[in-house]
C-alpha cells in the first residue's frame, strides 16, 4: 500500500454513518491538514469514460440519469442488497480512487502549508486503509443523533441507516481499534477543542 508522503502524518477518519466525519475532517483542515475525501474522488471516478462503460455493461441504463451522469442512488440500491455486486463495484472503483489519492499527496508532498493528510474515507477499516495511517480518529455520536442527521441530510429512515451499517464493520470494533476518539454529540466548539488536542498529539508523535 502506497505511502507517498511519509514525512507528513496520514490521519484516517472513521465512525458511524452520520457521525460527522467530514465535519471533523474540516476541523483538522483549519489546523493545516489537507483533507482527501473518498466521496469526492468516487464522484470524479464515476465520470471516467471507462467506468461509465463498465457500469453500463453490468447494469444498463438503470444506473444513469437522463443527463448521462451516474445515478449513485440507483447503484447503492443494487450493491447494498447484494454483497457480490458490491465487491464487483469495489474492485472497479477502489484502485482508481487509490491512484487519485496518491496523486493528491504527491502534489502536496513538499507543500509547507500542509502538515498532515486527512483520509475522509467511509470504509477505512473495511478496505484496510487504516493500516497505512499514522493514526486513526474515530468520530463518535449516539445512534439517535446520527439518525436525525441522515434523515435531514439524506432522507433516510432509521431502518435504512441500520441496513447500511450492517454491511460495515461493527462500530464497537472500529472504536476499539482507533487511536483516538472524538465525540461529536455536542456543539462545534467542544469538538474543535478535541480536534486541536488530538492533532497536537499526533504531530508530536510523528516528530
Amino acid at each position: 500500500m502506497s505511502r507517498v508522503a511519509a514525512d507528513k502524518p496520514i490521519i484516517g477518519i472513521a465512525g458511524g454513518i452520520g457521525a460527522g466525519k467530514s465535519f471533523v475532517a474540516r476541523l483538522f483542515e483549519e489546523l493545516g491538514a489537507l483533507v482527501i475525501s473518498s466521496d469526492d474522488q468516487v464522484r470524479d471516478v464515476y465520470e471516467l469514460p471507462q467506468v461509465k462503460q463498465r457500469l453500463r455493461e453490468w447494469w444498463g441504463e438503470s444506473v444513469f440519469l437522463a443527463s448521462g451522469k451516474i445515478n449513485r442512488r440507483a447503484i447503492a440500491g443494487k450493491v447494498f442488497s447484494d454483497p457480490q455486486q458490491r465487491r464487483k463495484l469495489e474492485k472497479l472503483i477502489h484502485p482508481l480512487v487509490a491512484q487519485a489519492r496518491d496523486r493528491v499527496m504527491t502534489a502536496h508532498q513538499s507543500d509547507q502549508k500542509v502538515n498532515a493528510f486527512i483520509w475522509d474515507t467511509p470504509l477505512l477499516f473495511e478496505t484496510g486503509l487504516n493500516e497505512a495511517c499514522d493514526a486513526v480518529v474515530f468520530v463518535d455520536a449516539p445512534f439517535a443523533e446520527r439518525a436525525k442527521r441522515v434523515k435531514e441530510q439524506r432522507q433516510w429512515d432509521p431502518q435504512e441507516l441500520a441496513r447500511r451499517e450492517n454491511s460495515q464493520w461493527p462500530l464497537d470494533r472500529k472504536r476499539e481499534i482507533a487511536d483516538y476518539v472524538i465525540s461529536n454529540a455536542t456543539e462545534a466548539d467542544p469538538v474543535r477543542d478535541q480536534v486541536r488536542r488530538v492533532f497536537s498529539l499526533i504531530l508530536a508523535n510523528k516528530r
